[in-house]
């Protein structure tokens, strides 16, 4: 799972902008007023090859009894319980406050990982600027900028380094021995505990029938025909405005890094209910985060006919983007189509991990822009020449040519249709991207425009050079005219005064 970092401090110290730079986004609302946030932000970062999630808090301050600023407190201690590293923000240029004596010393009690940060330390060379931060007795005091980026890289390896991570590979190491992940993931109370317990044979989880029975992550082995597999129940996911418990909040953050860590991900829905938009947000995070996924439908035995018609209906529409995972109809109560979903979930593997050759690709690609050509970007038709495979779980595939940075959104679901047919992509998605080639026989790049091709500069070089040999023309003219009268004014003689 990703590892969780906490940006904590007093009001208008930079925290929303430092969050902003790590996750190289604009996510966070960034003004020189104080308090301006409330609520905890959530964000997923990456430096090199660690990726982990962000917390941004509102300003903290310990002590507070009452009003809005309790409430802020609560949230901010929420998040550093949440977090696995805490990063303490002060203000270099502002000092320190007894404010800050007073969040050094909820931080020492409570003994966590916790790393000092200046901000807003641009231009400050270390020495007596930051002495005085050292009394706060959390160590050594680390000068950033997060406005300029400044100092960001070596905040992220002092704080994870306490954690002892382990290096980051391409392969994950659930892959390497086989086992296949699976999460299931959904709202509230539609069955997804009642489906493990009844894989298992055993009442494993507790199932209740009451919203917000699992709170957090349960992971359990499981094996079926020789097949390994970790099945991760997840806690259920209700709209924002709906969530108030602190633990409930905590567990939404363990869903969504199960989510981000499982290979197969399996969304149930409520047939009595239909298909809500949290369904909706919930399938679009899913997609989001690149896991193949099946889709399951529990309480099928609860609804009538027109019911069922009703909500085929409302999977087509709401969930459109989602025509390439399997659909199956259960009933986790009854042991009913849990058999089918098994072949889906590893059909759905199988796509995520699928090898496509190199050759097999660029074929696929020839035989589709012979089929159907992209439509013109300008003045020139995108060319595309070969393609490869970039990764899988889930598979992407590069193609490489010129001018291909003005294909449309319609020809790339085109061409993603034509290699999901052909290495039957079923359960997972597939992403397309492009990279503009180089031509080896163009000019240097000082006499070359950034962009423009080589039939255009030849063009801009033949217009260069008419105007030139023009302007030389009319030079020439205006210095044989000039020449002519003063021979003109040299033959002509002077008449002699009378």
């Amino acid at each position: 799972m990703k590892p969780v970092l906490a940006l904590v401090g007093r009001p208008n110290v930079g925290k929303s902008t430092l969050f902003n730079r790590l996750t190289k986004s604009r996510d966070a609302i960034v003004a020189d007023f104080a308090g301006l946030t409330r609520d905890r932000h959530y964000g997923n970062a990456k430096f090199g090859k660690q990726e982990f999630i962000v917390i941004d808090t509102g300003g903290f301050e310990p002590d507070a009894h009452s009003g809005i600023y309790k409430e802020m407190a609560r949230q901010t201690q929420q998040a550093v319980a949440e977090a696995d590293v805490v990063v303490f923000v002060v203000d270099a240029r502002g000092g320190i406050s007894a404010q800050d004596h007073d969040i050094a010393n909820y931080l020492r009690r409570l003994g966590k990982p916790t790393l000092l940060v200046a901000n807003k330390a641009e231009g400050m060379k270390e020495g007596a600027q930051l002495v005085e931060f050292y009394e706060l007795g959390l160590g050594e005091v680390l000068p950033v900028s997060a406005s300029h980026g400044q100092g960001i890289r070596s905040m992220v390896e002092m704080a994870f380094a306490p954690l002892h991570l382990p290096e980051v590979d391409d392969e994950d190491e659930a892959l390497n021995d086989g086992t296949i992940k699976l999460a299931v993931a959904g709202r509230p109370n539609v069955g997804k505990s009642t489906l493990i317990n009844t894989w298992l044979g055993e009442e494993r989880l507790v199932a209740f029938d009451m919203p917000g029975t699992t709170r957090d992550a349960i992971s359990v082995p499981f094996e079926r025909d020789g097949q390994k597999f970790e099945l991760i129940d997840t806690a259920g996911l209700r709209r924002k405005g709906k969530v108030f418990e602190a633990i409930e909040k905590f567990s939404v953050v363990k869903t969504l890094q199960a989510i981000e860590s499982a290979n197969v991900v399996l969304l149930l829905l409520d047939a009595t209910q239909g298909v809500t938009d949290q369904d909706a947000h919930i399938a679009g995070y899913i997609l989001e985060s690149g896991r193949a996924v099946v889709l399951a439908i529990n309480k099928w035995d609860a609804v009538d006919s027109y019911q069922r018609e009703l909500l085929m209906r409302s999977v087509e529409t709401r969930l459109a983007f989602l025509k390439f995972a399997a659909m199956h109809f259960i009933s986790a109560k009854k042991r009913q189509g849990l058999g089918p979903l098994w072949g889906a979930i590893a059909q759905a593997h199988k796509a995520a991990m699928c090898k496509m050759s190199t050759p097999v690709l660029t074929r696929l690609l020839l035989e589709a822009i012979q089929f159907q050509s992209p439509k013109r970007a300008g003045m020139f038709r995108p060319k595309m020449r070969y393609a490869h495979q970039g990764g899988s779980n889930p598979p992407i595939v590069v193609i490489h040519g010129s001018h291909v940075d003005g294909v449309k959104d319609a020809y790339t679901r085109f061409l993603e249709k034509t290699f999901r047919r052909t290495f039957q992509l079923s359960g997972t998605p597939l992403r397309v991207q492009y990279k503009q080639g180089s031509n080896p026989f163009a000019d240097d790049e000082e006499k070359r425009k950034p962009g423009e091709g080589i039939v255009s500069m030849r063009r801009r070089k033949t217009a260069q050079r008419a105007e030139l040999n023009a302007r030389k023309n009319d030079e020439a003219k205006q210095g044989k005219h000039k020449a002519s009268g003063l021979e003109i004014a040299k033959r002509t003689p002077k008449k002699k005064r009378p």
